[in-house]
């Protein structure tokens, strides 16, 4: 089982490699409601081996949640995998709760700067002051939770980090949005309708630049988080941690995961992209798409067997502990 899953660590690097070849590592804002799912631990893991890789580069991350240790847990995470310095950014102004099944023991075992909830930058903010700073055209933003912030940053207005609407800045920054929301070709989604489906409508009507969402259906069917990565992580880790509290390991769908290997891999052999049409959400945040004509936006399919690429996404989990791809 190792080697095969190091075969394919291989050939999706292989991939990775000839991209980063033409290219610069792929400049990454995350935006993630991790909290109350443990899949949000496990893209922010990947994330940390592609940087690893050099594929990619983290340049801050936007916590979406109501959750008080959302922002201690994501920077325990950062700490361990040796980038304390990474910015994090939060939503501002909601009522705080204390309900997720990880974040607030990995925020207790594990070492962090940020000492509290209010103590994380504005999301917003972060949002502006990042993006102003890269070159144009240069920066992905993957969502893998509901989209308040990302909302926030669409209408901003100009500030001391750009004189730009919040429009204009992503018009001139962003040239991909990786989104983990809907369900195709419709359906209702827990991102898309929960908590803040008026802010789900707006993003997805406002946003200019490609987008390409990966539905609810594609994640359900890659099942991870397994026996593999209980044994494949050391005890300290807390990726292990959040996993182990989440469900000791039962496995889990990888509806997060699947956006941020679409988001930094450009290999076409996991899934098709269906183009001809767009997303119409509805007030409760259902949404459907409408065939017609391509513009911006498209939706993830399956093509590569789930189960294989369920190996992929593992073997990335725990690719800081893996010796050669």
């Amino acid at each position: 089982m190792k080697n095969i899953l190091r075969l394919l660590l291989a050939v999706t690097f292989c991939t990775l490699t000839t991209f980063v070849c033409a290219q610069s590592p792929v400049k990454v804002i995350l935006d993630t409601d991790i909290d109350s799912d443990v899949d949000d631990v496990g893209a922010l893991a990947m994330l940390h081996t592609f940087a690893d890789n050099n594929v990619a580069e983290i340049l801050g991350i936007i916590v979406t949640s109501e959750d008080k240790y959302a922002t201690m847990c994501t920077d325990a995470i950062n700490h361990y995998f040796g980038r304390p310095d990474i910015p994090i950014g939060a939503l501002k102004g909601v009522a705080l709760r204390d309900n997720s099944k990880y974040t607030r023991q990995i925020s207790q075992e594990f070492p962090h700067d940020i000492t509290s909830y209010e103590k994380a930058e504005d999301g917003t903010a972060l949002y502006r002051k990042l993006l102003a700073s890269q070159p144009d055209t240069s920066v992905v933003i993957i969502t893998i939770g509901h989209l308040t912030n990302l909302r926030n940053l669409i209408e901003s207005k100009p500030d001391k980090y750009s004189k730009l609407s919040g429009v204009d800045l992503i018009k001139r920054k962003v040239k991909l949005w990786s989104c983990m929301g809907g369900a195709y070709p419709e359906g209702k989604e827990a991102n898309f309708y929960r908590p803040d489906p008026a802010s789900t409508k707006v993003s997805v009507v406002k946003w200019s630049v490609p987008v390409v969402f990966a539905g609810w259906e594609v994640g359900n069917n890659i099942i991870t988080g397994g026996a593999y990565l209980q044994k494949s992580l050391p005890e300290k880790s807390p990726v292990w941690r959040s996993y182990q509290l989440y469900n000791n390991f039962q496995g889990r769908p990888s509806w997060d995961q699947v956006s941020v290997l679409y988001a930094v891999s450009s290999s076409n052999d996991y899934w098709d992209l269906k183009k001809d049409g767009q997303v119409v959400v509805a007030e409760d945040g259902s949404n459907k798409w409408l065939p017609g004509k391509s513009n911006n936006q498209a939706y993830l399919v399956q093509k590569m067997n789930p189960v294989e690429v369920a190996k992929v996404i593992d073997a990335l989990m725990a690719g800081n502990h893996i010796n050669d791809f």
